[in-house]
């Protein structure tokens, strides 16, 4: 085994998984980390149980389907008894979303997606990604019930421009919709349920961009239409954007807010991934700092990375009110946090703040902006 580094703590990892394969590839990629070692491989939840007790990990790559105790069951009495942050392994199919949201829901940090063919060859494409959200994980914030996905990939670190030239000063319409923009990653799959079950029903009309692979977005957005007394649905490219809906983007794709005369409307976009994303936050912010300036309230949210947080200094220099979710209730704060470092948020709130002043700021945006909480 190579020599792990010493000047900081190395990450503990136990691998969880009734593949042997598996277990394998995932030991050695991980164990090419400089900063990361599989302490013990368990095959099913019983032996990991004690697997854990014996090396105390700081993070469990867990799969969900698995002989004598589902993933789910254990996860659940993982996070009722003993908290550890969990990285889900899901396969790519529609149920497997359904069953990695389920674990998102129950207190899972992340999750990597588990190929059905060349298990060897796809997992070692996506060893970076694997690489750091291990150590997102091993830095969050575990609590039962409260959770992320984040699609995370290895291609160049566009900006927004890639997507969406920036125009500033531009001259808009006037128009008395309103428009919320959020913006989420790891950790942002529950951040949000709990926003729209906050909001009720005649709420301004709400876009998302939240980093999610493309066979999540469908089950993700059924979910959130299930528990919100708004309607929620996946954006389609031309959709006019109404107020009481929430529209989320089909995974992989950027989604725009574009001007028809007064109107809003949705624009859908394969442009390249932007800070490795698509579809990105700052593509989305940006395009409301364009077309809705100080007609929009934008929210960031958890997450890896620093994905929005231009977007939301855009948004701000826009005339836009804006949120940043606080490290205390954020399983990640990278993107939150890198947008306070830029100066882009107005007001940096607990989670459970953000939907009342979401519904105070959409009462008065266009107004003069106030003074920056501190």
């Amino acid at each position: 085994m190579t020599e792990k580094r010493t000047n900081g703590k190395t990450i503990r990892v136990i691998v969880v998984d009734d593949s042997a394969l598996v277990r394998q590839l995932l030991t050695d990629i991980l164990n090419e980390a400089p900063d990361i070692e599989v302490v013990a491989t368990a095959c099913d939840p019983h032996v990991a149980r004690e697997r854990i007790r014996e090396h105390n990990p700081d993070v469990i790559t867990l799969d969900v389907e698995m002989p004598r105790m589902d993933g789910l069951t254990f996860l659940a009495n993982l996070m009722r008894l003993r908290p550890i942050p969990v990285v889900m392994v899901s396969s790519l199919t529609e149920r497997g979303a359904e069953t990695t949201l389920t674990a998102l829901e129950l207190g899972a940090v992340d999750f990597v997606q588990k190929p059905k063919v060349d298990l060897a060859g796809t997992f070692r494409e996506f060893s970076e990604e694997i690489h750091a959200k291990v150590r997102a994980a091993a830095q969050s914030r575990v609590r039962p019930r409260g959770s992320s996905p984040a699609l995370m990939t290895v291609e160049p670190k566009y900006s927004a421009d890639a997507v969406l030239p920036s125009m500033t000063g531009r001259n808009m319409l006037r128009t008395t919709d309103r428009i919320i923009a959020i913006g989420a990653s790891t950790g942002g799959t529950e951040a949000i349920r709990e926003v729209l079950a906050a909001l009720p029903a005649d709420t301004p009309a709400i876009v998302i961009a939240q980093h999610i692979p493309e066979a999540f977005s469908g089950p993700f957005t059924r979910r959130m239409d299930s528990i919100a007394a708004m309607s929620v649905c996946e954006a389609k490219n031309g959709q006019y954007i109404m107020p009481g809906h929430v529209y989320i983007p089909p995974g992989d794709r950027h989604l725009l807010v574009e001007r028809d005369g007064a109107r809003y409307l949705c624009r859908l976009s394969d442009g390249p991934a932007v800070n490795r994303h698509r579809p990105s936050v700052d593509v989305l912010f940006r395009s409301v700092a364009q077309n809705a300036g100080p007609n929009s309230v934008g929210v960031i949210l958890t997450g890896m990375g620093d994905d929005g947080a231009r977007g939301l200094r855009e948004m701000l220099d826009a005339g836009a009110s804006t949120i940043a979710q606080d490290e205390a209730t954020s399983v990640v704060w990278g993107m939150p946090g890198a947008a306070v470092k830029l100066g882009g948020a107005q007001q940096i709130l607990a989670l459970g703040r953000i939907p009342a002043a979401i519904l105070r700021m959409a009462q008065v945006v266009g107004a003069p902006l106030v003074s920056r909480a501190k």
